[in-house]
């Protein structure tokens, strides 16, 4: 099970679970004659008794279980419940057990009232957890690789971060090899204009976002992408006939946004609309 996908809840639950189990090796009662050394009375655990052992402490380690077990396999269902569900009502189960064992026994031990204590974090973080936004946050920091555009990334425009696909990154978009020229992330740039074209030599100098994450000014920030697809590239005049063919597996640099569509720049120095920007990876 990836543990990126547990949540704050599910933390809550694990740790009432430990000390649940913790619990059970302390003594639950504290009965102490009067006249006699205590330190030679030896009071039961709730290994002693298995009816106290089965609906207070491992029934709360076995709900804590069904509720992280429910992150790995969710759909999951026992009895027309779901898994995270049913680990819920047992926790449920367990505090109700433990509160009305501790008013039975007079002179709780520390078991039974750390039991109790544990029965009452474990049902909250159980019940709580799906409901209330903090404990439904991550309990760990997202940290992975950067998702495509589809997969939920920043719209256009927005800085590129430091994950998958971003240039300088080990990871390369749809099989491209290092070997590959322009636009490869820390390659060599080709195909630059000539010195006498000062119009091309102006759009070959269009800013790109730096490592650090900066972006020039404005709404729209260049950014490297790549294409999953064979895409034809148009003229920005508007004719219907490609100027060129973005390939799968290279690196190319969008300078400009209009509307859905993009404005690329090739390994040649050409600019064109990219009109077909879906399933792009963002750099």
């Amino acid at each position: 099970m990836n543990i990126r996908s547990l949540t704050r809840g599910d933390g809550v639950v694990i740790g009432a679970a430990v000390v649940l189990f913790i619990a059970s090796f302390l003594d639950y009662s504290s009965y102490c004659p009067q006249g006699i050394d205590c330190s030679k009375i030896d009071n039961p655990n709730a290994w002693d008794s298995l009816g106290l052992l089965m609906s207070v402490f491992l029934a709360g380690v076995i709900a804590a279980a069904l509720v992280v077990v429910s992150r790995a396999m969710p759909g999951r269902k026992v009895a027309w419940l779901d898994l995270g569900q049913l680990g819920a009502a047992l926790s449920v189960f367990t505090l109700w057990t433990a509160f009305w064992t501790i008013l039975d026994i007079s002179n709780a031990g520390a078991g039974l009232i750390l039991g109790l204590l544990a029965a009452i974090v474990l049902a909250a973080g159980a019940v709580a957890g799906p409901l209330v936004p903090f404990l439904k946050a991550p309990l760990l920091s997202p940290a992975g690789p950067a998702q495509g555009v589809q997969g939920g990334q920043a719209p256009y425009g927005a800085q590129p971060g430091q994950g998958y696909g971003y240039p300088g990154a080990q990871q390369q978009p749809y099989g491209a090899q290092p070997s590959q020229g322009y636009g490869y992330p820390g390659g060599p740039q080709q195909g630059q204009p000539a010195q006498g074209d000062p119009a091309q030599a102006q759009q070959a100098q269009a800013p790109q976002p730096s490592q650090g994450g900066a972006a020039p000014a404005g709404d729209f920030a260049p950014f490297w992408f790549a294409v999953p697809v064979a895409r034809p590239l148009y003229g920005e005049d508007g004719s219907p006939n490609p100027i060129a063919e973005l390939a799968p597996g290279t690196w190319y640099l969008a300078v400009e946004q209009r509307g859905q569509s993009l404005i690329a720049q090739t390994q040649d120095g050409r600019r064109g609309v990219l009109q077909d920007t879906t399933g792009i990876q963002r750099g």
